[in-house]
């Protein structure tokens, strides 16, 4: 699909209603039920409307397990629920977004929390990270576990012409590791032996459908850019992660069951709450990813497998 015609369909649309949510990134979508198949042009156009802005969100979808696969179906081949973290049982597709998933993956102590801390996009470790995530609520708190997200071609597009040009030119290593001040679990360094992923990149990722430049610089996983010396890395990192989660380029959503967030992985970043911890109520939420293609760069070079293997469709034995 070119970038015209995504956005004229995202601009008129004929069987969906779109409502944008901020002036950078996220619209609410109406008018369909995804418990059912969606039409050809229904489809052409919630596609559109993903590429236009970014994040897409829908309310009052009670989704099961099977309805939420089948939707997402609509829009490309699945993945496995999550190449390092496994998947529901009997739903190899879906993986469980659950208030304590993370508990054991590192010792315990204090991390180094800075305003980009947390912010990521999918499995940017892997060559070929998900395209996009379709992410389904079941319980939320009363209050509070909002998800964050932020557009990283306006993102781009807000850097100065002359770090525009060099970024442009540079690479980074992705991969998985714990993050600053907190060191892996057992059970974790076993896992990651096993089936970690560490890629490289272009810090500046060429979308394959609309031709924008994104900003791709995805805090948890982005460790070093290549070529530079070490406090240069850190140095140019801690710029781009900070410029990239600016309010301006960002959009808060506040969950409610039913609800589903829709996001192109591959122009995004966000951030997972953590005020959740600090009230008893249960969060639970299923996610399912779509089979993504190899990043290329503004210099239309690929990026590179470091470790692991590609994250293909997932196929019924």
């Amino acid at each position: 699909m070119s970038n015209v015609a995504a956005f004229e369909l995202a601009d008129a649309p004929k069987e969906i209603e779109i409502n944008p949510v901020t002036i950078n990134i996220g619209a609410e979508i109406g008018g369909v039920d995804l418990t059912k198949p969606l039409s050809s042009e229904a489809v052409k156009e919630i596609r559109a409307a993903l590429l236009k802005w970014k994040v897409i969100f829908f309310h009052d979808q009670h989704l099961d397990h099977d309805q939420h696969l089948d939707f997402a179906r609509q829009f490309g081949e699945l993945t496995i629920g999550h190449a390092v973290f496994g998947n529901v049982e009997d739903y190899p597709e879906i993986y469980s977004i659950a208030k304590h998933r993370k508990a054991n993956r590192y010792k315990t102590g204090a991390k180094m929390e800075k305003p980009w801390t947390g912010w990521h996009a999918d499995i940017t470790a892997a060559i070929n990270p998900p395209a996009a995530s379709i992410l389904r609520g079941v319980n939320i708190p009363p209050y509070g576990g909002d998800t964050q997200f932020t557009n990283l071609v306006a993102a781009y597009n807000g850097l100065s012409d002359t770090l525009r040009g060099f970024v442009d030119t540079l690479r980074g290593v992705h991969k998985f590791a714990p993050p600053q001040g907190a060191e892996s679990s057992e059970d974790y360094k076993e896992m990651l032996r096993t089936r970690g992923q560490e890629s490289e990149h272009p810090l500046v990722r060429v979308h394959p459908e609309t031709g924008e430049r994104a900003l791709y610089v995805s805090p948890s996983f982005l460790k070093e850019v290549v070529g530079l010396a070490p406090r240069e890395s850190e140095q140019l990192l801690e710029l781009l992660w900070e410029h990239a989660v600016r309010q301006d380029y960002t959009v808060r959503f506040r969950w409610k069951a039913g609800d589903i967030a829709f996001w192109d992985n591959r122009s995004t970043c966000h951030l997972a709450p953590s005020d959740i911890f600090q009230i008893d109520a249960d969060r639970q939420l299923y996610r399912v990813t779509l089979v993504g293609d190899v990043p290329v760069g503004v210099d239309g070079r690929e990026s590179s497998s470091l470790l692991g293997q590609p994250i293909l469709a997932y196929a019924a034995e």
